[in-house]
């Protein structure tokens, strides 16, 4: 059977990208009308790659009718940054796809995936898609993660779990699992249950509890750790992210992964990696802007979740869905609900005008 009929046998069209509502609705949004919104719902980069993964992506131009092409050791690259083994990176397009992927690899047979909730939702979505389930634990009264209670689920539901999954930072609360919460966790499970921490937010945490988890897979542990360019590196629109893991995991993983990376992220990518000046740059505005109207907010009456990531969520004391219209309508992109948290609004970090924008359209619509 030739690789496409296997895909497509195995159902495996449900690692396409799936369309958010608010993507769904992007989408029918054009040019100048999308242009004009202060966007603040998808915790992207405002600012932009810089100008070094610019000249990188253009550069590489020269490959696009090229299936061979060059793409600047993009893997060995990785793999460096982190102190690891080529064998030890997957690319995915995006770390989405990688969540995917883990999906379809390790809940085969109606296995569960632990995870908290909310949290990011991708791994729900594609656990559903291939008739899985997730095993929900709700945060505690700080919003952090359950840790005990993710522990105790994962012993007592052992063999009907395929792994469990920490979004770390969180999204949509923007807290942290610190490093020895992570430690308790990874104790505490069975010794051969995969592990999947999601570090899309890593590059903007400031607390000295929080530490990646990438030296347990240094360690042989089944822990994959998950990356992207989306966020810190502004390469949303362009989809490239990676897994590292064990190299026994990453074969497990790697028949599901599409291959559909183009050439002009992976010289991005590499360009990106190298430019730490930029990514310090980009913490540093964005830390500012939230802390600065998270103060904001607070002085108006309204507590916010503390938030180690380019994001954060308020109270608005009344239920979400009905705001986000009328901020639409006052050309601000506000984030979607996410229940339980119905009433907390997610605010992504934009720029200093998108963010005075949203201030006046907050008051004028929840104080």
């Amino acid at each position: 059977m030739q690789r496409r009929e296997f895909l497509a046998a195995t159902g495996a069209l449900t690692l396409t990208p799936r369309l958010s509502a608010y993507a769904l609705e992007r989408t029918q949004q054009q040019g100048d009308e999308y242009d004009s919104f202060a966007k603040l719902a998808a915790n992207e980069n405002p600012y932009g790659p810089p100008e070094s993964v610019m000249q990188a992506m253009t550069q590489a131009f020269k490959y696009a009718n090229r299936y061979g092409y060059p793409d600047g050791n993009i893997v060995s690259e990785i793999a460096q940054h982190h102190g690891v083994k080529p064998e030890n990176i997957l690319l995915g397009a995006g770390s989405g796809e990688i969540l995917d992927v883990a999906g379809t690899a390790f809940l085969g047979g109606g296995k569960k995936v632990v995870c908290a909730e909310p949290t990011f939702d991708s791994v729900y979505a594609h656990a559903t898609s291939i008739k899985a389930d997730a095993i929900r634990i709700p945060l505690q009264e700080d919003y952090c993660q359950d840790i005990g209670a993710i522990v105790q689920a994962a012993k007592r539901y052992d063999r009907e779990c395929g792994f469990i999954y920490l979004c770390n930072p969180n999204n949509p609360t923007g807290r942290i699992v610190t490093k020895s919460e992570v430690k308790t966790l990874l104790d505490g499970v069975p010794a051969d249950m995969p592990v999947l921490i999601d570090e899309a937010y890593h590059h903007f945490v400031e607390s000295s509890d929080y530490a990646t988890s990438v030296p347990y897979v240094l360690e042989g542990r089944p822990v994959i750790v998950t990356r992207t360019f989306s966020k810190i590196a502004a390469l949303a629109g362009m989809r490239l992210g990676y897994a590292i893991a064990p190299a026994e995991l990453i074969r497990q993983m790697r028949p599901y992964t599409m291959g559909s990376i183009n050439a002009l992220v992976k010289w991005g990518g590499v360009a990106a990696l190298k430019d730490m000046d930029s990514q310090a740059n980009t913490k540093r505005i964005t830390l500012e802007l939230r802390k600065k109207t998270v103060s904001q907010l607070a002085a108006a009456g309204f507590k916010v979740i503390p938030s180690e990531a380019n994001f954060f969520m308020v109270d608005i004391r009344r239920p979400v869905q009905s705001v986000i219209p009328r901020f639409r309508a006052q050309g601000v992109l506000v984030g979607r609900p996410f229940p339980p948290m119905t009433q907390h609004l997610r605010v992504s970090v934009g720029t200093a005008d998108e963010m005075a924008r949203f201030m006046t359209a907050f008051s004028g619509i929840v104080t």
